[in-house]
């Protein structure tokens, strides 16, 4: 059977609702700024109030972080993390990357961007918060009503993971990205690592990737990259 997956698209950021037997998992939550479009979405689709039963956050970074204060808040919605990355969730402090691609050397200026609107006020600043789990390596997320498993993918972040549903859809994270063509993460923490990452998953046998940022493509896109 063919996960429900319902796509949240906040302009260049991703998050993915996945039904998840009588209820939803969340994957990521957009920045703060996305706030009311993410609580009407989730509503719509009946995951708020009280259906939806996990948050799990792909990495660390703020496009993908900054709601689950709120939503633990507002909704006491437990929220999911890989270790590698609870200090930054915590503690909101980004770690060093350079550009690991040509893409990344042309995003980079949005990011700088990005970083002043919110030290001038005109973008909220994440509020940190203290993950409910930790995700490890392998770890299924059935007791939540999916069988989608999370593989950590470290490069991108320490904490990067991925999931993979049973039926072989891929929530990506930034391992992977689909602006102007679907490409390997263009900002790197460890390129040893993100090397290492990209090889694992090309032995997976996936279907469609859902990836942080751009639409979903094919798995095979994947097979045809290099870290």
């Amino acid at each position: 059977m063919t996960a429900e997956i319902l796509r949240l698209n906040f302009g260049m950021v991703n998050a993915y609702l996945l039904r998840a037997g009588e209820g939803f998992i969340l994957i990521d939550t957009g920045m703060p700024m996305h706030w009311h479009k993410l609580e009407a979405e989730l509503r719509r689709a009946g995951a708020l109030p009280g259906k939806l039963h996990l948050v799990v956050i792909t990495h660390g970074d703020i496009d993908h972080t900054g709601n689950c204060a709120r939503l633990q808040k507002q909704y006491h919605v437990r929220t999911a993390v890989h270790p590698g990355d609870r200090e930054q969730v915590q503690t909101g402090k980004q770690p060093v990357r350079e550009s690991g691609t040509p893409m990344g050397s042309l995003l980079r200026p949005l990011g700088g961007l990005a970083a002043r609107f919110q030290k001038q006020g005109a973008s909220p600043a994440m509020e940190a918060f203290t993950p409910d789990i930790l995700l490890s390596d392998g770890q299924t997320l059935a007791e939540y009503g999916s069988d989608a498993r999370v593989m950590h993918t470290p490069g991108h972040t320490k904490g990067s993971i991925i999931l993979l549903t049973g039926d072989g859809q891929l929530f990506a994270g930034d391992t992977f990205a689909n602006l102007f063509g679907s490409h390997a993460s263009p900002f790197i923490q460890d390129r040893r690592e993100l090397r290492e990452s990209v090889d694992k998953i090309k032995g997976l046998n996936a279907g469609r990737v859902y990836p942080g940022h751009g639409a979903p493509f094919s798995f095979e896109e994947i097979r045809k990259m290099k870290a």
